[in-house]
């Protein structure tokens, strides 16, 4: 009778303990595949709270759980991030042909459009200014108010004027760097002064004596306003 030799198990013999705990093992997530968007989102994220100045690449590699290096595959340098980020917050233009009315209703609906989103990104009229790439999003925006004033007798260069003074009074009034500027805005601002000495100022006096009943939108409603009637004033007197 043969005896066995100590060489190990005879094939199929051994326990099934190991096969059985696999399937009770929770299966390891994938990471998620690193995307211009992702990064994008993150990075937007942190300037939502702390403002276009705050985020880094090092801030963005750690939202996201990877190395600064790995940013560098889909984003050339720093400077490229707010391109990307403002590209995808503003969202694509609107389609102001389908807002009911004329051209003062529809240029109405694109300046509340861009306040709202910047509004919820407060750091857009920061990240918007002075040279800079620009995508089909951003400018599409300007075509869609331009568009709006077509057909009202102004010319190309008026019309490009017009959509560039509605989005100046729009960044003048929605800048976080605007803040507390005004004579009668924060508790430590300037009021106290006015108020101290009401020789020295006396109108600025009289006319913050209605500033408390008044829109506390830095006077962005009315501003908006004076602008659309000045410019239909010059579109009646070209018919």
């Amino acid at each position: 009778m043969a005896t066995s030799t100590g060489a190990g198990p005879e094939p199929g013999a051994g326990s099934t303990d190991l096969l059985w705990g696999l399937s009770q093992r929770e299966p390891k997530r994938a990471r998620p595949v690193l995307t211009i968007e992702r990064i994008a989102d993150a990075a937007t994220a942190i300037a939502d709270v702390d403002g276009i100045a705050g985020v880094s690449m090092q801030l963005v590699a750690s939202k996201l759980d990877v190395t600064k290096m790995a940013l560098y595959r889909h984003v050339k340098n720093k400077a490229e991030l707010p391109a990307v980020m403002t590209e995808l917050a503003i969202g694509p233009a609107p389609d102001l042909m389908a807002v009911p009315g004329d051209w003062r209703s529809r240029l109405e609906a694109w300046t509340l459009g861009m306040r709202e989103t910047w509004q919820r990104h407060p750091w857009l009229p920061d990240a918007t200014v002075g040279v800079r790439p620009t995508g089909p999003r951003e400018i599409g925006w300007t075509e869609s108010a331009v568009a709006a004033l077509t057909g009202t007798g102004l010319t190309g260069a008026e019309r490009m004027d017009a959509v560039f003074l509605i989005s100046g009074h729009l960044r003048n009034t929605q800048s976080t760097n605007n803040a507390g500027t005004q004579p009668w805005e924060g508790d430590r601002g300037l009021r106290g002064h006015v108020t101290a000495n009401p020789d020295m100022f006396p109108a600025l006096l009289e006319a913050a004596k209605s500033v408390d009943g008044a829109p506390a939108d830095s006077g962005f409603e009315f501003g908006l306003q004076r602008i659309l009637d000045g410019l239909a004033a010059l579109i009646d007197s070209r018919r």
